[in-house]
């Protein structure tokens, strides 16, 4: 298989060079058409229909359910299908009604904003100190950091798995070990490990994640939030609606089992359609295969971006993939500019993560992520633009 073929974006846009992948990655043609032969075929509402048309549709949105928890080694009925990170994030935050005044939540400045805000909403509203773990010389959390801020009074520990900014993988499962340890729930934004690595949710015993279609080769608008089959018995619905309902009186209702008491309203059914599509892709080409490729183009990048003067890199020896870096003295958008004149689409600003920019110091930075899609000739495009970048504002 040529990767790159796999992608229709390609055949519309000859000479793109895309390096945002952390942002969002490109769509597969597989997962396209799964999500084309949904409309054009079915287009009808799941399991409320008694007509054959949506007894087929429902059992394709079921299926892909199966199909998800089965890549991510998690039980059916522990998967919901939701808008993505954020809203599954703050899905979670609101199940946690009982915290009170004194409790502590563990976070850290590596955190995308939709996994602080939430938590920092929480902790106003409800009087929670949030206790952030100190990031090392590199900017990793590290055991014995997240050792020192927790305690008896840790209630819930909301970290990233892969920051997306500095590309560090987090000690997830040994900091889950610690966190049980004093009865402490751990919450894990997964958005941009599960496109990267296999990710075991058995075996990390984490106690809720959350992880984005888009971010995946899947559709955008979906999304998935796990959580453990005994805690999602226990939380209220975050929305309410049609579907999610058993009997509805005047005065009372009572609510389906999981994971359908969270699946208020019309689900995105193409949605979910498209990101067991976008499953399956991943699953033919292999985990082994993507790590290396991505590491392989990470590896040669670094080596030609440390001939280069005038460049700072913010994040080497990073575990994904992914150059977060400044051309000295020159504002990221204005060298933006010089990367999309030569159809390189990367990242210029905060990034969603404005508390490990002033960790670093800077106010913003440029963000190249590689992918299965790209290629070396892709790099060597992407180094002769900074260099362009560089001499030109240089001139001013």
């Amino acid at each position: 298989m040529k990767i790159k073929d796999e992608f229709p974006i390609y055949e519309f846009n000859k000479d793109l060079i895309y390096l945002d992948t952390a942002a969002s990655s490109l769509k597969p043609r597989k997962v396209i058409d799964a999500v084309s032969f949904y409309y054009s075929h079915y287009g009808v509402n799941i399991h409320r229909g008694v007509y054959n048309l949506s007894f087929e549709a429902t059992k394709m949105y079921e299926n892909a359910r199966a199909n998800i928890a089965l890549f991510i080694n998690a039980d059916v009925d522990e998967v919901i299908f939701t808008r993505g990170t954020t809203e599954s994030i703050n899905m979670i935050s609101n199940f946690f009604t009982c915290l009170e005044e004194g409790d502590e939540i563990i976070t850290s400045e590596l955190e995308h904003h939709s996994n602080f805000l939430p938590w920092l909403e929480m902790a106003k509203k409800r009087k929670v100190k949030l206790r952030f773990v100190e990031l090392d010389e590199q900017g990793r959390i590290t055991i014995e950091a997240f050792k020192k801020v927790l305690s008896k009074k840790t209630k819930i520990v909301a970290l990233t798995y892969v920051s997306n900014v500095m590309g560090f993988i987090t000690p997830i499962k040994e900091i889950t070990k610690l966190a049980h340890n004093v009865n402490a729930l751990v919450v894990v934004d997964g958005a941009q490990a599960v496109p990267h690595f296999k990710v075991d949710l058995k075996a990390l015993d984490v106690d809720f994640f959350a992880f984005s279609a888009h971010k995946m080769l899947g559709p955008n608008g979906v999304g998935i939030l796990y959580g453990k089959k005994h805690l999602l018995d226990k939380v209220e619905p975050f929305h309410f609606g049609g579907e999610m309902v058993e009997v509805v009186t005047k005065d009372n209702a009572t609510y389906k089992d999981i994971p359908h008491k969270f699946e208020a309203g019309t689900p995105i059914i193409s949605g979910a359609i498209g990101l067991s599509k976008a499953v399956d892709f991943i699953n033919e080409i292999g985990f082994d295969y993507i790590e290396t490729h991505i590491d392989k183009l990470y590896q040669y990048a670094l080596a030609k971006l440390k001939n280069i003067e005038g460049i700072t890199i913010y994040n080497k020896g990073n575990d994904v993939g992914l150059i977060t870096f400044n051309i000295d003295g020159i504002h990221p958008h204005d060298a933006a500019t010089i990367f999309d004149k030569n159809n390189i689409c990367l990242r210029a600003g905060h990034h969603c993560a404005q508390n490990i920019h002033k960790w670093l110091k800077i106010n913003s930075s440029l963000r190249a992520s590689f992918y299965i899609y790209n290629t070396k000739e892709d790099v060597d495009k992407f180094i002769e633009a900074i260099i362009e970048a560089r001499d030109f504002f240089r001139k001013f």
